[in-house]
This record gives structure tokens, C-alpha cells and sequence, in this order.
């Protein structure tokens, strides 16, 4: 009996592992993606520097700010629901699962919402009237600016909704009381996502909102 459960706790601890380095592997590419992408903005930003630092006003600090505790927030539930998991506290699980998901869809509303449309309002999207107007009037370096605003942040948001996703079924899986102490990886991995999620908006809200 205790050769078996010795054995049972192995192969979950394999499969947990194997999990993790899979997980680790997806997210190294993800920073590649997006590191590219930084790597854009900061040749870009170089170039046409001052015309990134007048952009910038067109963009609500302040919601920006917002968006970023929101997340931020989100990350400490996420952590204390790999806890809650890890030492078997069940019900918390179901609560700070839950609580991230809610600040998460906060987030998207926030950003499809509130930011967004404004910036649709203004036409400061590729496409619209503002925007092709200031490549008219040789303001290349702005027009960009809102390109690669719209690029990353739209990724970052498609990113947000996988994960919120993926949470929701982690929640429902808790809530069927699949995860113990000992079997809690799919709520670890998906921790991970999680935090990457978080991080890159950390580098994100100082790129577009604090330029000086």
C-alpha cells in the first residue's frame, strides 16, 4: 500500500514538474515575442522621441495607474491561490480564483471601455481621421506611437482574456474539489501565466503613460 501511494505521489510530482518546465518553456517564448516588440518601441522611441513625449499626453494616466494596481492586486490573489491550493484550504482556493478572475475582466473592461473608446473617439487609431491627419502633417513619430500602443496593449489584452479563460477552468475544476495538497499543479501553471501577464503591463504602463 505505501509502495503504492509512494509511487502514485511520484508521477504526480513528475507530472507536475513536466508541466511547470512546459509551462516555462511557452512563457520564454512569449518574453521573446514581446521583448521584440519593446525592442521596436525603444529604436522607434529613439528616433522620434519627442514625438512620443507629446503622444503620451493623449493617454489617461490616471486610468493607466488604475489598471496597473488592478493587476498588480490580481497577482497577489493569483500567488495566494496557489497557496490555498499547496496547503489545502479549499474554500479560499474557490475565493482568491475567483477574486482574480473578477480583477482580471475588471481590466478588460477598464481598457474596452474606458480607454479605448476614447482613443476611437479621437480617430487616434491606424486608420482614423486624427491619425492620418498627423501622418499628413509629417507627425510620422506620433502616428506610431498610438500603432504600437494599440499593437501591445491589444496583445497584452488578448492575453489577459486567455488567462481569465484558463482561470475559469481552474475555478470550476476547484469547484469540484479536484485540487488537494497533493495535486494542485494546473492551478501552479497557470499561476505562472499569470504573473507573466502582470509583468509585461508593469513594463508596459511606464512605456506609453510615464514618458519624460
Amino acid at each position: 500500500m505505501e509502495a503504492t501511494l509512494e509511487k502514485n505521489y511520484e508521477e504526480k510530482h513528475a507530472g507536475l514538474e513536466g508541466a511547470k518546465m512546459g509551462m516555462w518553456l511557452f512563457l520564454f517564448t512569449e518574453l521573446l515575442l514581446f521583448g521584440g516588440l519593446f525592442a521596436a518601441y525603444a529604436v522607434f522611441h529613439s528616433v522620434y522621441a519627442k514625438d512620443f513625449e507629446i503622444a503620451h499626453h493623449h493617454l489617461n494616466r490616471t486610468i493607466g495607474f488604475i489598471n496597473t494596481l488592478i493587476l498588480i492586486t490580481s497577482s497577489f490573489t493569483m500567488a495566494m491561490g496557489v497557496w490555498s491550493a499547496q496547503t489545502n484550504r479549499k474554500k479560499l482556493l474557490n475565493i482568491f480564483l475567483l477574486l482574480t478572475i473578477l480583477l482580471g475582466v475588471t481590466f478588460l473592461v477598464v481598457k474596452l471601455t474606458v480607454e479605448w473608446p476614447v482613443k476611437f473617439h479621437e480617430g487616434l487609431y491606424p486608420g482614423g481621421k486624427e491619425f492620418n491627419h498627423l501622418i499628413q502633417e509629417g507627425h510620422k513619430g506620433q502616428a506610431l506611437f498610438f500603432s504600437l500602443y494599440f499593437m501591445l496593449t491589444g496583445l497584452h489584452g488578448l492575453h489577459v482574456l486567455v488567462g481569465v479563460l484558463v482561470l475559469t477552468g481552474i475555478l470550476i475544476m476547484a469547484l469540484r474539489e479536484k485540487f488537494s495538497s497533493e495535486y494542485y499543479g494546473p492551478v501552479e501553471v497557470s499561476g505562472l501565466y499569470w504573473h507573466l501577464v502582470d509583468l509585461i503591463w508593469i513594463y508596459l504602463f511606464p512605456l506609453f503613460y510615464l514618458i519624460k
